[in-house]
């Protein structure tokens, strides 16, 4: 399974909980053409997981589903305690689990690739429950009754990375502004649509 593949399983069963994602999430739900009810944690690297837990507890008659990545969680790994301690009954955090960093850009290996239990992390620190996944059937089969028990649950998706498109004969090209004003211009968005719904 890959990113695109397990995105667009949640897409699919989301009804109307908020959707955070980080970067390889992003892009994905992008290509879905999910982007009402959503927020990115970019730039805000690692740091999906903490602003799940802020609107989930803002809003906890409103499920809310991170779409986070393992680098971008390994970089505030502290959140599954925070996340744990606070016991969001209404949020869900995925982690795409690809062991690598950029994923589709340079893919730089994850520090502790194959070997760090995301799933196991979650359970130590104090989840609801805890699961992990590796095929794309067996995932979109439980899911629905993920999302239906009482959180915080947490569901690491051991995905392929995307093929890395930059190299010596691709170089990257400047990253635009709309990156680095795009999280602003979703938080008002999301903020509306939470007033709306």
């Amino acid at each position: 399974m890959n990113t695109l593949s397990v995105c667009e399983a949640i897409a699919r069963v989301r009804g109307d909980a908020v959707i955070v994602g980080t970067m390889g999430s992003m892009l994905a739900f992008d290509r879905l053409g999910v982007n009402v009810g959503r927020i990115n944690s970019v730039p805000l690297m690692g740091g999906s997981a903490s602003l799940g837990l802020g609107i989930a507890l803002a809003h906890p008659e409103r499920k809310v589903l991170v779409v986070d990545g393992d680098a971008s969680l390994l970089m505030q790994l502290g959140a599954l305690v925070g996340v744990a301690a606070q016991r969001p009954p209404n949020l869900c955090h995925f982690v795409v689990s690809n062991g690598v960093q950029f994923a589709g850009m340079y893919n730089l290996d994850v520090a502790g690739k194959g070997r760090v239990d995301f799933a196991g992390l979650a359970s130590a620190a104090g989840y609801a429950s805890s699961h992990r996944f590796s095929e794309l059937g067996p995932f979109a089969k439980e899911l629905p009754g993920i999302l239906a028990a009482s959180g915080p649950a947490f569901v690491e998706l051991v995905v392929e990375p995307e093929k890395s498109i930059f190299g010596k004969e691709h170089p990257q090209t400047e990253v635009p502004d709309v990156q680095f004003t795009r999280m602003g211009d979703e938080a008002r968005a999301l903020g509306a649509w939470l007033q709306r719904t």
